[in-house]
């Protein structure tokens, strides 16, 4: 399996992320929610593209010459985010996305300033030609990837730093966030393990579709080993890892635990999250809620503090409204 040579985010990734995502950002709400004693909802969904991505996006973006083109590959919360951080940086931008996207998100991406290219049925298929294009001897594009990046995962950190300005204490704090590739648990538990103390321990929980079990395999594995990725309602978190990825060695040294969300699970965190606090999550964004409605969260990390990070919005009408009823979903991705 080809892999690239992909450095680990240093402290001044870290820093630069947070400055680019300062001056071009402004904090999303952490707000009280009644799913449990002591919990909070962090919501990535008031983001300008609807997604947490935009924060990686807009630092990777930030570090490449201006000059210089980009290339990536989503399912759709990435290209967004990489669409935002083009336009507001004036830089050039190629999104590579399947024949599998969320028309929710293709139909947002299309407002932006990229070329879309569309390749293959699965993410995986796009990420390849995207990887393949990036490298191809002209060298003549960027690649930034939705997750192996050391940039976007110290943007995606910048959620924690937030998190901990909005509500200091000294009670225990989990974090529970959704797992695809693991570029944003990758983010929160580096950042957790740089501003955790024994006073107020920080704990991350990733969540994953069970339908994708790509990044558990391959943490438990030490490496990629290719799974079946079914349809899901998370199609944010749906897809293999690219080889030799970097978060699957960070996943494993940072984050406390992967638990693994059904499809009634995840749909059922949608309706919750519509129906309690009036809240619009897509399948990725409702799938820290619906680990905690399962039961899935271990009970020593629900002792203090519990932050689900709702990481986007972007679900299609019909999609919702089929959850909404309860009626069986065909799904997005």
């Amino acid at each position: 399996m080809f892999t690239r040579p992909v450095p680990f985010p240093t402290e001044d990734d870290f820093a630069d992320a947070r400055a680019v995502v300062a001056r071009h950002l402004t904090p999303t709400p952490l707000v009280p929610s009644p799913i449990r004693r002591r919990a909070w909802l962090k919501l990535e969904t008031f983001q300008p593209t609807g997604s947490f991505k935009v924060r990686g996006a807009l630092a990777a973006m930030s570090v490449v010459a201006p000059e210089r083109p980009v290339i990536t590959a989503s399912a759709g919360n990435h290209a967004l985010g990489v669409g935002f951080a083009a336009r507001t940086l004036e830089r050039k931008a190629m999104v590579v996305v399947p024949e599998t996207a969320s028309e929710a998100k293709l139909d947002a991406l299309r407002t932006l300033p990229v070329q879309v290219v569309t390749h293959g049925e699965t993410f995986d298929e796009a990420e390849m030609w995207a990887i393949s294009r990036a490298e191809a001897p002209a060298r003549d594009i960027d690649l930034i990837s939705p997750y192996n990046d050391p940039h976007v995962i110290a943007g995606q950190a910048t959620i924690m730093d937030e998190i901990l300005a909005q509500h200091p204490g000294d009670r225990p704090l989990t974090v529970i966030a959704g797992a695809g590739g693991g570029g944003l648990l990758s983010g929160l538990g580096l950042r957790a393990s740089q501003l955790t103390s024994d006073e107020r321990p920080i704990r991350i929980v990733g969540v994953e579709a069970e339908a994708s079990p790509g990044l558990s395999t391959a943490v438990e594995a030490g490496r990629v080993e290719l799974v079946e990725v079914e349809s899901t309602l998370a199609d944010g978190l749906a897809g293999n890892l690219e080889g030799g990825s970097i978060t699957i060695e960070l996943v494993k040294r940072h984050v406390a635990e992967l638990v693994q969300v059904t499809e009634d699970d995840i749909a059922a965190g949608i309706r919750w999250l519509v129906k309690r606090q009036g809240i619009v999550a897509e399948g990725a964004g409702a799938a820290p809620v619906a680990a905690l409605l399962a039961d899935l969260i271990p009970d020593n990390y629900l002792d203090g503090d519990v932050v689900a990070v709702i990481s986007g919005r972007n679900i299609a009408l019909d999609t919702l409204g089929t959850v909404l009823r309860g009626d069986d979903v065909a799904h997005e991705g």
